[in-house]
């Protein structure tokens, strides 16, 4: 056995998320050759080499939690109709709990995929991210990547080789897995599915009678993979591979009908479903598995947004956009040139606008490139909106649904399939006028959003048990290749693990034809709620400088001069978040006066930019009665924390609050500078919290930084 099991159960002394290099993957094997571990300090996998290999221990180092009661198979694939295991060893009837000492009495099963050997590499990024913009100070990950190698002893399944890989990252207690399929045989194989994580994980609470949908799902870490959609702008509403499952063997829990929801399985619903040709390779969903040393919400969500950060620093991109509605080309030159006058740093073609990114005629190649020659001759970036889905093409290319076999009843109604050759069509077209254009963003409206297709003669599937998973596939490689291409992607949907920057931060868009008072205390709303999984850069709002979806004269800015109070304040609600809005309109300012008012809190957000794209903590959500705010905090930056505070009521407010300053790094005392330039030491109490009196204006903010002393 390793020699690392005592060890294992001691709770780290730094905090990685003040100290993450402390914490540095490593791949040990034991004396005896039999065992091997993925640490880093933080979280532990350890494995059984022979005569299979298993996974029996997964520790949470930062508390000493065992996440798992028993032993299963590594992964399934069915193949053909017929499923088989891949690694593991017979499981022992007791389920409740396992023992080291078990391992040398369990045998393998003759049907499973038999490891083989393994190799240790370093971790390499995603993708070639390449970026034209602002960014924040991303740090590269760093790890070990862990690689099995397996094969079947079945003569049906000569010559097909499967990899599963682990990634272990340093800084974080996170873990990658996924699987990689590898046809060496001289057939074809159909893969049906692939289930590549299996977890026989401890119960979260002891339920003698219930249903599992009534049980709570064991916690403790989190699990997330890029195989999400829906339009959800949320994660665990748009995950679509992970399912709690009944373990009936376990015998002994308590739950008289052994309906406990103990047993995690990770794989798509649908799929793939895909032909797997003689030499070549189908790669798995990957899952990231973050452990979770407690229940503070504040704390898991400061935890998910460093996993971001990490596996996908694209998010860290953030420029400043404006979102322009245009009729024709000298709009487009009009507010480029407001945009370089006021330091915006990009231009969106809104919806509604007169840029159509699907006509590649020369013509129009042309005068969308003279346009972006000229806003990078201000050094304004420049993009486009595209809709995809919720549209109707025509019944030869829009996706068949499986039910009825005719067009409609998808996600939207109707919807073009991305598989369907006016899909692989539309994706060329969009690749064809960036490259040519020299656009550095792309809004993509109504991403692909899972729906199934039946069609067979769609060149892009072969019929419906592949299509999600081409579709998926399809749309992946072009947010892939956007990133590539140093293109900005901005999608209402979850596909940051494989390529976009941003999704709506979370709003009701009708709610943009309320009152600006109304919209005021809204978008702070959304703000709070939208920050506690996403980092600041990873969500964006809405500013409608003119009429949308409704709404009088009450609802919109323009004329921008005449509600020059509303504007700035919406502007700095956002800035003052590291939140982008899409200020959509067709102009930044409309007198000399207005033009000021943008180019101070666009210098102000420039100077503070580090710490206003970095990590929220909640302190008050807004509800119209009293005082709400949130803090910026970063313990590498100079300035390691920004307070903004404000005030709805109609009168100045004078409140003592509590700025939990833990995350700032300081442990003793800080020092304070509020808006005003008025310097103020602050002693910290045992909680790290400073205790301050503040005075905020009527309908109004302040704001103040956090530094060392």
């Amino acid at each position: 056995m390793l020699s690392l099991h005592a060890g294992s159960q001691v709770v780290p002394a730094k905090d990685w998320l003040l100290q993450p290099e402390s914490f540095v993957a490593s791949v040990k094997t034991s004396k005896d050759g039999k065992d091997l571990e993925l640490s880093n300090g933080l979280i532990s996998r350890q494995f059984r080499l022979q005569p299979n290999l298993v996974c029996y221990s997964y520790t949470n180092l930062s508390n000493g939690r065992q996440l798992l009661r028993s032993i299963r198979e590594e992964a399934r694939i069915t193949i053909n109709g017929k499923t088989y295991k891949i690694g593991g060893l017979k499981v022992p009837d007791e389920k409740a709990y396992f023992l080291p000492e078990w391992l040398d009495g369990l045998a393998a099963t003759d049907s499973s995929f038999q490891y083989q050997e393994h190799r240790i590499e370093e971790i390499k990024p995603v993708l070639n991210w390449k970026t034209r913009g602002w960014a924040s100070g991303a740090i590269p990950a760093t790890g070990k990547k862990l690689i099995f190698r397996y094969r079947s002893p079945l003569a049906e399944l000569k010559g097909l080789e499967i990899l599963v890989n682990y990634e272990l990252y340093s800084g974080l207690p996170l873990v990658s897995k996924s699987l990689q399929v590898i046809n060496n045989s001289s057939r074809s194989l159909l893969i049906d599915s692939l289930v590549h994580e299996v977890l026989a994980m401890v119960e979260e609470e002891s339920a003698v009678i219930g249903s599992p949908e009534q049980m709570k799902k064991p916690t403790g870490i989190y699990f997330e993979t890029n195989y999400a959609f829906n339009n959800a702008m949320r994660y665990t509403l748009s995950d679509q591979t992970l399912h709690w499952k009944t373990d009936p063997g376990y015998t002994s829990q308590v739950n008289y009908n052994y309906e406990t929801p103990c047993l995690l399985e990770i794989y798509p619903d649908h799929g793939p479903g895909v032909q797997l040709h003689p030499a070549d390779t189908l790669q798995s969903v990957k899952t990231y598995e973050l452990a979770q040393d407690n229940a503070d919400r504040e704390r898991n969500g400061l935890a998910i947004r460093k996993m971001y950060r990490t596996i996908a620093p694209w998010v860290t991109a953030n420029p400043i956009f404006m979102h322009l509605v245009s009729k024709n080309d000298e709009e487009v030159k009009t507010a480029v040139d407001q945009c370089a006058a006021t330091g915006y740093e990009a231009l969106i073609l809104s919806f509604g606008s007169h840029c159509n990114m699907e006509d590649t005629s020369a013509e129009n190649i042309k005068k969308w490139k003279e346009l972006a020659d000229y806003a990078h001759s201000k050094k304004v970036l420049i993009g486009s909106y595209s809709l995809f889905s919720s549209r109707r093409i025509n019944d030869e290319e829009d996706v068949i649904n499986p039910k009825t076999g005719k067009p409609g009843g998808t996600m939207f109604g109707n919807a073009p399939c991305l598989g369907s050759r006016w899909g692989l069509d539309y994706i060329q077209k969009l690749k064809t006028f960036m490259s040519q254009t020299g656009f550095d963003l792309f809004e993509n409206d109504g991403p692909y959003p899972g729906d199934r297709c039946a069609s067979t003669k769609h060149p892009g599937h072969t019929g419906l048990d592949d299509s999600q998973w081409k579709q998926m596939e399809l749309q992946k490689s072009l947010y892939r290749w956007c990133n590539e291409n140093g293109i900005y992607v901005n999608a209402p949907d979850w596909y940051f693990l494989d390529g976009t920057h941003k999704i709506a931060i979370g709003y009701r868009e009708v709610n943009f034809s309320l009152s600006r008072e109304q919209q005021k205390i809204l978008n702070r709303q959304n703000i709070y709620d939208g920050t506690w999984e996403k980092t600041p850069s990873m969500g964006w709002g809405f500013v409608p400088l003119i009429k949308y979806q409704g709404g009088g004269p009450e609802a919109i800015l323009e004329p921008l001069s005449e509600h020059l109070k509303d504007y700035e304040q919406l502007m700095m609600q956002y800035y003052g978040a590291g939140v982008q809005a899409c200020y959509r309109g067709p102009r930044l300012y409309d007198t000399e006066t207005t033009k000021a008012t943008v180019i101070k809190v666009i210098s102000w957000y420039k100077k503070y930019r580090e710490i206003l794209n970095a990590d929220v903590i909640h302190l008050r959500r807004a509800d119209g009665r009293d005082w709400d705010g949130i803090l910026h905090v970063d313990p590498r930056l100079p300035v390691k924390g920004l307070a903004m505070l404000y005030n709805p009521t109609g009168k100045p407010i004078t409140r003592t609050i509590q700025l939990p300053l833990y995350y700032t790094g300081l442990q003793q005392s800080v020092v304070l500078t509020w808006a005003d330039n008025r310097k103020q030491t602050v002693a910290l109490n045992r909680d790290f919290n400073a205790t301050i009196t503040v005075t905020i204006p009527a309908n109004g903010y302040t704001w103040m930084t956090v530094s060392k002393p």
